[in-house]
């Protein structure tokens, strides 16, 4: 666990008024170009010669990065909006670990003799539905298929359902060598976690945070959730009393985006018992408030961390990469994603997993990788896809190193761009001179609206047979 240590953490300030006036829909820009525009055209054969390529290039003295994705859940929280299949039939795990460990022996040999796993993330769903033999069946087979770096050098980690865990259990992720892990908790309120069907005790959730430290976890995070049906101000407060007093190294604090024409489960909240809109703001200022007073730093978007855990040194550093997960320490690492709808990252390439167990099991016993869709990027997408990076992760961009890098003039490249970004510096959010773009203190909370202006796709339609055949829909940018 990292100690807090005293350092000057990115300044993030609060401005109602300017939030209501700009905040919109957009992009969390996970990637660029967002998966909404990836197309079928892109498939197996695409994703084999992206591998090849980097193979060519000499792909392999960099880190790789993999991803896992356990889609089930014994029981459906009403306001997720993940890929899961909700079933108390534990046969169907079985099942999917036998394609899920073809995908992974296919992507093994693929990648053999090349890059040495550094990050590895667990995801879902809900990974401990797995029982402790298939977790250590599953992780073997990946180390059987993978180098992977040493525990004190790599990051593994994986999400947990703190009620689908003891104690005992918590020590044995340890033993697999999983060294960060990742709470979901949402709301310590019980009357929130009746609203959304996801009764929690408090108990329960600082026991799993308790033994993870005596298991020798290297960081502890946890996830809530504002906006949820139920919460007050007042409960709100008493959570983020009790989320201090854990002391986590991370917290991951996500705006609910009410979307229930896209999730199903979502249809079961009584809209009535969601807290209204200027409410929803006051809650995002009060956590700002009380974490920063904790002396969490703000990374970005909707993370804050310990000054000494490694994603704000990272930052400090200019080490910070976004990526599929959120923020990461392994900037420009290949990102290998297995399992259902799993979307992967190598070379100058962007491919997503078939969404449905049905068409992800067919595809494998076809002998071919589960690629339903992608794109490949051009040299404009590479540009603009470094500017999102820069200004998510750091909150500034340096236009000489732009120039030298890619061979254009920014101010004539991005004349339309610039006129647009004049108007958020009119409103105080970003300074450009010559040299930099710097996002203020004012604009840190609006970094979706200002990596906006970049997104040349915005300004387009969505392509034919891309996943967006409607206009598209995004959560609020606060």
């Amino acid at each position: 666990m990292s100690p807090l240590v005293p350092t000057i953490a990115p300044a993030v300030q609060f401005d109602a008024a300017i939030i209501r006036k700009l905040s919109n829909s957009g992009p969390r820009y996970t990637s660029y170009p967002t998966a909404d525009r990836y197309t079928p055209d892109f498939g197996h054969g695409s994703y084999l010669e992206a591998q090849a390529a980097l193979r060519m290039r000499g792909g392999g003295r960099g880190p790789l990065s993999l991803y896992v994705h356990i889609p089930f859940c014994d029981t459906v929280c009403y306001y997720c909006g993940c890929n899961k299949i909700v079933t108390r039939d534990h046969g169907k795990a079985a099942v999917y670990l036998d394609y899920l460990k073809q995908e992974i022996g296919m992507q093994g040999r693929l990648f053999s003799g090349m890059n040495e796993a550094a990050q590895l993330h667990f995801g879902g769903g809900t990974p401990t539905y797995l029982s402790d033999r298939q977790l250590q069946d599953l992780m073997a087979h990946l180390r059987a298929n993978f180098a992977f770096a040493p525990d004190g050098e790599g990051e593994y980690s994986i999400e947990i359902d703190p009620r689908t865990v003891s104690p005992e259990r918590v020590h044995a992720l340890r033993m697999l060598g999983f060294n960060r892990i990742s709470l979901g908790v949402q709301d310590f309120d019980p009357e929130v976690q009746k609203a959304v069907n996801r009764i929690q005790p408090e108990e329960e959730t600082l026991a799993v945070m308790a033994a993870a430290r005596e298991a020798g976890f290297r960081s502890v995070s946890i996830d809530l959730i504002y906006g949820l049906p139920r919460q007050t101000m007042e409960s709100m407060e008493r959570t983020l009393a009790k989320v201090i007093a854990a002391d986590p190294d991370r917290i991951a604090l996500y705006n609910y985006a009410h979307l229930p024409h896209l999730f199903k489960p979502q249809r079961r909240i009584a809209e009535e018992d969601l807290p209204p809109a200027n409410v929803k703001l006051d809650m995002l200022a009060l956590c700002i408030d009380r974490l920063t007073a904790a002396g969490y730093a703000y990374i970005g978007m909707d993370h804050f961390a310990k000054p000494g855990d490694d994603l704000a040194v990272a930052q400090r550093q200019g080490r910070l990469h976004r990526n599929f997960q959120g923020y990461s320490t392994h900037a420009e690492a290949d990102l290998v994603a297995v399992g259902v709808s799993a979307i992967s990252a190598v070379g100058n390439t962007y491919s997503q997993n078939e969404k449905t167990l049905e068409g992800y099991y067919e595809r494998l016993e076809q002998g071919r990788l589960p690629v339903a869709r992608g794109i490949k990027l051009g040299t404009d997408d590479l540009l603009r896809r470094y500017i999102i990076q820069m200004l998510m992760c750091n909150f500034e961009l340096s236009i000489p190193a732009i120039e030298q890098a890619y061979p254009i003039r920014f101010r004539d490249h991005f004349a339309l761009e610039l006129a647009q970004l004049e108007e958020l510096a009119r409103e105080g959010l970003i300074v450009i001179d010559d040299g930099w773009l710097s996002v203020t203190p004012r604009g840190r909370l609006l970094i979706r609206n200002i990596c906006m202006v970049f997104d040349r796709y915005l300004r387009q339609p969505p392509a034919a047979g891309s996943a967006t055949a409607q206009p598209l829909r995004y959560s609020k940018t606060i």
